[in-house]
């Protein structure tokens, strides 16, 4: 049966019969989970089968944002801690094989994490580079303040949940490091210019093009389209993503229920789609926002199902062999010195 072009969030630990009814007649392509959503590994995993369920595959994408740091949705008593996304390169004296190698040990620990209860997708890595005078919604969740180190440390993380058997998502693209604003709340305008957002903020993310999913940013850059945020302007999407960052994988929308966009939310879904996002996410689960926005998704078909088969199909493999007693312990020590 034919996925539409949208993941979803549900509302609670386990899935309501109205969520149940509307999953199963609007056929999202995937689920995303968030903090609300996670009590125990039973439960997660009962949920896990609950969603795949109601659209009929057992393979369907389930989304969590497990970074580390103040970005974790699943984590104790159940779950290690894990740092933020700057721990890493402030490993070892700042040898750079021991922080890259570090960095892939800490994502590979949870994949084996995500795996073991059904999740397949994490929301990492962040790619976005910070500068000074910028809002910290992203501060500390980078990997550094510059776009070489970023490219190196955010490759060795998605490379770590690919060995996993769970996909990355490079985010957010083209980058969101910049803004002086938290697009949860307000709509960030970033006024610097196409040189400098080449040379600096999308690097990252060219490093990577190769990964199978993206998720954008809801940004205005100035020089690019002063009128419109990455997620829904066709320049920003077809100049710079595709184009000069040259991505060919999925491009997924940040969240649609976030105050920085405008419009209702089946305009929001039209417009995202209009400018080139091959699949829209909304994610908090409140059923008068998902109706329209399942409404206004396409079915998922031509280069938006080609990518996203190419992407199942990097994690259809088993994990690589792994000692996650080991692995903790490994990556414990090396963490000790910086807490």
């Amino acid at each position: 049966m034919t996925s539409r072009a949208f993941i979803a969030g549900c509302a609670g630990f386990e899935l309501t019969p109205d969520e149940t009814a509307f999953f199963r007649d609007a056929r999202p392509w995937g689920f995303i989970l968030f903090r609300r959503n996670v009590d125990t590994p039973e439960q997660v995993r009962a949920l896990c089968n609950a969603l795949r369920e109601t659209v009929g595959r057992f393979d369907a994408p389930i989304l969590i944002d497990q970074e580390g740091g103040r970005v974790q949705r699943m984590g104790p008593p159940h779950w290690p801690k894990y740092p933020p996304g700057s721990a890493y390169a402030r490993l070892q004296g700042g040898d750079p094989v021991v922080r890259r190698e570090l960095t892939r040990l800490g994502a590979r620990l949870m994949a084996h994490d995500l795996l073991s209860v059904g999740i397949n997708v994490d929301c990492v890595p962040v790619l976005d580079v910070p500068v000074p005078g910028a809002h910290d919604v992203i501060g500390d969740r980078a990997y550094a303040k510059d776009p070489a180190t970023v490219a190196v440390l955010g490759r060795a993380a998605a490379e770590g949940l690919l060995a996993g058997g769970v996909l990355p998502v490079i985010k957010h693209i083209p980058g969101h490091g910049r803004s002086v604003a938290d697009s949860h709340l307000a709509l960030p305008v970033v006024e610097a210019s196409l040189a400098e957002l080449q040379r600096n903020d999308f690097a990252p993310f060219r490093a990577l093009a190769d990964m199978p999913l993206a998720m954008t940013a809801h940004v205005v850059y100035t020089a690019l389209d002063p009128d419109h945020p990455a997620t829904t302007s066709a320049r920003v999407i077809e100049e710079i993503i595709r184009g000069h960052i040259r991505y060919d994988g999925l491009v997924m929308s940040d969240d649609l229920s976030m105050q920085a966009l405008s419009g209702s939310f089946r305009e929001r879904a039209e417009a995202s789609f209009a400018a080139g996002c091959d699949v829209v996410l909304h994610c908090n689960g409140r059923m008068d926002e998902m109706a329209p926005i399942a409404e206004a998704s396409p079915l998922l078909d031509n280069a938006p199902l080609r990518r996203a088969e190419a992407a199942l199909q990097r994690i259809r493999h088993e994990p690589e062999p792994f000692d996650p007693v080991d692995a903790r312990a490994r990556l414990d020590a090396a963490l000790a010195p910086t807490a």
